[in-house]
C-alpha cells in the first residue's frame, strides 16, 4: 500500500508559506522602529504593519498599502508617510503623479477643483484642491518635490491635518506575476535609509508651509 501524503505533515507544508508571509508583512517596518520615539506598532487588515511615533519631535504615521486593482500595471506596495501636525491652511492641496482613478489609498478623486500644474513640476502631475484660490505657492511644493525621485513619488498632500507623501516601496516581480499571477510583496523589510529621507523631507515641507501660511492664512498670490 502506498504511503499517504496527507495528514498533519501536509498541513504543515501548506501553512508554512502562509505563516512566513504573515510574519514578513507584520514585520515589514520593524527595521525602522528605532527611528521613532515611543513607536506604536499595529497590524492592519492587509496584514502589513502600521507604525506611529515621534520623529524629530513631531508625530508621524506610516502605513503600507498593497495595490493590485490597476490591471494595466504591476501590483505595487505604497508607503504612506504622514506628518500628523496641524497646519493653519484653508483646505487640501493634493498633487498626484500618474493618476489612474484607481488610487484607493487617496481622497484625491473627491476633491472638486482641478488646477493648472505650475512650471517645473514633474511630468504627469495632476493637482486637485477643495480651496481653489487659497493654495500654497508653487515654490514651496516644487522645492520639496524636486528633492525626490519622481519615478517613485506618487502623491504629495498638504492639509489642515498635516502633510503626506505616498511613495512606491515595491512592485511585484514582473515574471512571476505574468506567468503565475503571483503578486506577493513585502518579503524584504523596509530599511531606515528609505524612510528617513521621506520623514526629513516632510519635516521641511511642514515648516515651509507653516512659515508661508502665517498665523492663520495661506499666501494667495
Amino acid at each position: 500500500m502506498a504511503r499517504s501524503t496527507g495528514g498533519p505533515f501536509a498541513f504543515l507544508r501548506a501553512t508554512r508559506p502562509g505563516a512566513a508571509r504573515a510574519a514578513a508583512r507584520a514585520g515589514y517596518l520593524d527595521p525602522c522602529l528605532p527611528l521613532f520615539a515611543r513607536p506604536l506598532k499595529r497590524v492592519a487588515e492587509t496584514g502589513f504593519a502600521r507604525v506611529s511615533g515621534q520623529y524629530r519631535g513631531q508625530m508621524f504615521d506610516v502605513q503600507v498599502v498593497p495595490d493590485s486593482l490597476n490591471l494595466r500595471k504591476l501590483p505595487c506596495l505604497w508607503l504612506l508617510v504622514t506628518l500628523v501636525e496641524r497646519l493653519p491652511v484653508a483646505g487640501t492641496f493634493d498633487v498626484m503623479l500618474r493618476a489612474t482613478g484607481a488610487e484607493t489609498f487617496s481622497n484625491f478623486g473627491n476633491l472638486p477643483d482641478q488646477i493648472a500644474v505650475p512650471v517645473g513640476f514633474p511630468e504627469g502631475c495632476t493637482i486637485r484642491t477643495d480651496a481653489e484660490g487659497a493654495v500654497p505657492s508653487a515654490a514651496v511644493i516644487g522645492r520639496y518635490m524636486s528633492e525626490l525621485d519622481a519615478a517613485r513619488l506618487k502623491e504629495v498632500v498638504v492639509a489642515e491635518a498635516g502633510v503626506r507623501v505616498v511613495w512606491l516601496a515595491e512592485e511585484a516581480d514582473r515574471g512571476r506575476y505574468l506567468l503565475f499571477r503571483d503578486a506577493e510583496m513585502g518579503g524584504i523589510a523596509l530599511q531606515p535609509a528609505v524612510l528617513r529621507p521621506l520623514m526629513d523631507g516632510l519635516c521641511g515641507l511642514w515648516a515651509d508651509v507653516m512659515a508661508e501660511a502665517g498665523p492663520r492664512e495661506w499666501v494667495t498670490g
